[in-house]
């Protein structure tokens, strides 16, 4: 469920029709609605009820400032992979102990910050970052709080850039090495074994890969409570996915919360109330945005028609990256134009330059306002420079209100930190 919605033939985000924004802060740009964020948080939330738990949104997905604050003051916390997610959620004032710091490859930097601020965990990913976490924490005079993050070698049967889980991805501890390390990490002076991480993937369709990691999971933590290393805390990472196009359907989060509690009931850690951590990014940004473009150009092609917008890959990526698909909307619905199969593309100088192929779309005009659906999550935050393109807007709208949450970048911006060789002072 969202709140971008037709009324009287205008697309709508809340009460704020799409196209009275464009006037206001031209095009392209992203449109968040805070309704549907709190919604979406609030489902997912809801769902974990019943166990002790803490929601850590996916900073990755879309670390806007105002998105990030509409979260945090629902109850949630954070997820972060860098020193500059961790200067976004400290911004916006999120306590350290509803933060965990996840990522291959954490520098000494950015460790220290986060050892100092006092956040909750690390989720270790690697050997040799354990004993770097343990010796930086003992020149601060601190014990590092952390949880080993596994892989369980489970296929997430997601796209093959998306999947974390297998033994060939860069991620976690391989299952087999898992409880030798617990073993050695126990014997650290300066770490603190707190919990056990794992995330096999993003845009899962199906519950099956879920419970398939948490019961290997669970035959880890088994072992570890044997051996006298009980965890207080289990992230099962995030990953469930959103309907991208009508008819595929992933599972909703009461389903989802419903399968991995009913694994967990009568474990050692259920029953000691450990706290269970879930990330959620995507299931809870994807819908909630949409990239609103110009058609600059309708043109006939030997073979098709183009679609040649105002917004390219560089301010949605995901296309040309995983060949994704986005539902793509009139801002203003005009009954009565023949539907004919359409390429929509940007003006980047690349063929990989494209929102949609052979799509079935009514007659568009030059001028006429789209709009790129779930672009939420994944959308502005892949956003780049390429063929020196300012940055687009992201404007937040909040019932019949709207506010500009980041400006759209200048020229004279992305030439500011760059000189001719030998003038910089």
């Amino acid at each position: 469920m969202d709140h971008f919605v037709y009324r009287d033939n205008q697309l709508y985000c809340e009460r704020v029709p799409l196209e009275q924004i464009a006037r206001a802060v031209g095009t392209p740009f992203y449109c968040y609605s805070e309704q549907t964020l709190q919604h979406h948080f609030a489902v997912f939330r809801d769902a974990f009820a019943a166990a002790p738990h803490l929601i850590c949104y996916s900073v990755k997905a879309n670390s806007n400032l105002a998105v990030l604050d509409t979260l945090l003051q629902q109850g949630a916390g954070f997820d972060i992979v860098s020193a500059g997610e961790l200067a976004r959620v400290q911004r916006v004032g999120c306590p350290p102990e509803r933060i965990v710091f996840s990522g291959v490859g954490k520098t000494s930097q950015e460790i220290r910050s986060a050892l100092e601020y006092g956040i909750l965990l690390f989720n270790v990913e690697s050997v040799g970052e354990l004993h770097r976490l343990n010796t930086l924490a003992g020149l601060l005079g601190r014990r590092a709080p952390v949880a080993l993050r596994i892989n369980p070698d489970v296929d997430p049967q997601t796209h093959p850039h998306i999947s974390t889980g297998l033994r060939r991805n860069k991620f976690g501890i391989p299952y087999n090495q898992a409880l030798a390390l617990y073993r050695e990490a126990a014997t650290l002076p300066h770490v603190e074994l707190l919990g056990l991480d794992c995330h096999i993937g993003s845009q899962l369709t199906a519950l099956e890969p879920f419970v398939d990691a948490l019961r290997r999971v669970l035959l880890l933590l088994n072992s570890l409570e044997r051996e006298g290393i009980p965890l207080r805390y289990l992230d099962l990472g995030g990953g469930l996915g959103i309907p991208y196009e009508e008819g595929r359907l992933p599972p909703h989060p009461r389903l989802y919360a419903s399968a991995l509690l009913a694994e967990l009931a009568h474990s050692p850690f259920a029953q000691r109330q450990g706290t269970l951590i879930l990330e959620p990014g995507r299931v809870i940004a994807g819908n909630a945005g949409v990239l609103v473009a110009r058609v600059e150009y309708s043109k006939e092609g030997e073979e098709k028609r183009f679609l040649i917008l105002d917004a390219g890959m560089n301010d949605l990526l995901r296309p040309a990256l995983y060949n994704a698909h986005h539902a793509i909307l009139p801002v203003a619905r005009r009954f009565g134009r023949e539907e004919r199969a359409t390429d929509v593309v940007g003006p980047i100088c690349e063929s990989g330059d494209f929102f949609a192929h052979d799509r079935l779309l009514p007659t568009f005009q030059e001028g006429d306002l789209l709009a790129v659906r779930s672009a939420g999550a994944y959308g502005f935050v892949m956003s780049s420079n390429y063929n020196t393109r300012p940055r687009v807007a992201e404007v937040m709208v909040r019932g019949d209100r709207f506010a500009v949450v980041r400006r759209r970048e200048s020229i004279e911006q992305l030439l500011e930190n760059e000189s001719l060789f030998g003038a910089s002072t």
